[in-house]
């Protein structure tokens, strides 16, 4: 069966215009429908979801001796060697799973993209798989969950993606090896394996890398995922970093690309660090930042919980504050947002994240044209509150203020975006001072009445109708034609 995927792979590659080269992929261009979209839902869900205890890394460490998971596992559920993660997989039941509720959630939410993820490090295929008995389609909710979620969001006219976290599946169940566990079982190997010793150094790409065998299972189930869903976005997590999987990268984008241009499509690969060289894919920072505009189209992955992606029972919640602040700062720098969720296994999404949830799409319903199809500006922004750059920073809550200011820019407008609401009525901003933007209205979104304001060479400087009331980010369009 892989021989023979590989086989058609290779053949849809020397039959395109991307060939398996830096060089040739080097002309991919991002689609103006992502560059647009700006704000996407990305989706942890899985078995993993089932026990809700710690993260979604549970199915590793709950075999890591002396981890807090390994001893609450002992705990509730028993010796390893009798109830490993695989006996989660009856309870994950999904028997709540309503992608069209789903979906109508999400475009509540102001979302133009949704990623699921296909496979997570625990190697449970959430779709149906030629390749696996392992998948959701025939164990657990015996569902195609990947396909009831993209047509559901196709039909609410949303973008569908992908995300696959299969690289780290290597080594993920390493602790199982180490005593006597289930993983051990040559039963479950197909399940479990893998399970080879991980790096020391996870981040290391010249550690430990995948064998040919491993490497050719991994292309084959990529390219069947997009050959059945035909995502418009294709998630990798880092350890795709690996040295090991460079020419499978580059085989995976020139048969992605060409298949793309076979549908007429514009997709896009996400990718973590150096892994792909820049102009190929996405560069996606995982719950990171830029402190300044990027010229290449870029993206955050953060979650809603600021402890975990997959669900877990006590999560600690970022604020609808706290995330619109950083999708305007993102935006604001050529970047797009995509924000996860995380399901429980009965399928339904918690109330406290669809409270945040619908709390963005009621702020993009009146302040979304400064975000979407925007561009950057001549600059990125202003204020006094620094944001760290880099990976693993957005837990670093900023106290915005109405002085941190962000711009965007469509057609003939500017727009003012204000990381905190004006609470005392005024507003200046020094980037758009007289002689640097020729200012003909200002409009604060949302309130009917407008402003007064006034420009000199000090900046703009703007006073709040009697009649407006918000919180969040206030929007200011500078009319400039």
């Amino acid at each position: 069966m892989t021989n023979e995927t590989l086989r058609r792979i290779d053949e849809v590659i020397a039959d395109g215009p991307f060939a398996a080269s830096w060089d040739s992929l080097a002309r991919y261009t991002v689609p103006s429908w992502y560059e647009d979209a700006k704000f996407g839902i990305f989706i942890h869900w899985g078995v993993y979801s089932v026990p809700a205890y710690g993260n979604e890394w549970y199915p590793r460490q709950m075999y890591m001796e002396g981890s807090a998971e390994f001893q609450h596992h002992l705990a509730a559920y028993g010796p390893q060697k009798e109830f490993g993660y695989k006996d989660f997989i009856p309870l994950f039941k999904a028997e709540k799973f309503d992608p069209r509720a789903w979906a109508e959630l999400f475009q509540a939410a102001g979302a133009k993209y949704v990623v699921p993820v296909a496979e997570h490090h625990d190697g449970f295929q959430m779709y149906d798989s030629a390749f696996s008995r392992w998948n959701a389609a025939r164990m657990g909710p015996c569902r195609d969950v990947l396909a009831e979620l993209a047509a559901a969001v196709r039909n609410l006219g949303m973008t569908f993606g992908v995300s696959s976290h299969r690289a780290e599946h290597w080594w993920f169940m390493d602790g199982g090896m180490k005593f006597d566990s289930d993983v051990r079982d040559p039963h479950d190997l197909d399940f479990y394996g893998p399970a080879q010793p991980a790096p020391a150094r996870l981040e290391d790409p010249l550690e430990n890398g995948p064998d040919e065998a491993y490497l050719q299972d991994w292309l084959a189930r990529t390219c069947e995922i997009v050959d059945k869903y035909r995502p418009e976005i294709v998630w990798f997590d880092w350890w795709i970093q690996n040295i090991n999987f460079q020419p499978y990268l580059r085989r995976f984008a020139a048969y992605y690309y060409n298949r793309a241009v076979q549908w007429r499509r514009g997709v896009a690969i996400n990718h973590k660090y150096t892994a792909f060289p820049e102009g190929t894919a996405v560069l996606d920072i995982e719950r990171g930042q830029m402190t300044k505009i990027r010229p290449l189209f870029w993206q955050t992955d953060t979650s809603i919980a600021n402890n975990s992606w997959g669900y877990v029972h006590d999560r600690d919640y970022k604020t609808a504050g706290e995330i619109l602040s950083g999708l305007a700062d993102i935006v604001s720098k050529n970047g797009a947002l995509l924000l996860n969720i995380g399901p429980r296994p009965d399928g339904t999404i918690p109330q406290e994240e669809q409270d945040i949830l619908l709390e963005i799409g009621r702020w993009l319903s009146v302040n979304g044209e400064a975000i979407y199809g925007t561009r950057p500006w001549q600059i990125h922004g202003e204020g006094p509150t620094e944001v760290a750059e880099g990976a693993f920073t957005d837990t670093k809550r900023a106290d915005f203020t109405s002085r941190d200011v962000r711009f965007t820019a469509r057609d003939s407008a500017v727009y003012a975006i204000t990381l905190a609401w004006p609470a005392d009525g005024h507003v200046t901003i020094a980037s758009p001072a007289q002689g640097t933007l020729d200012i003909r209205s200002v409009e604060l979104l949302g309130c009917p009445a407008p402003p007064a304001w006034r420009q000199n060479e000090a900046g703009l400087a703007i006073d709040m109708p009697a009649q407006a009331s918000g919180k969040y980010a206030a929007v200011f369009k500078l009319r400039v034609d």
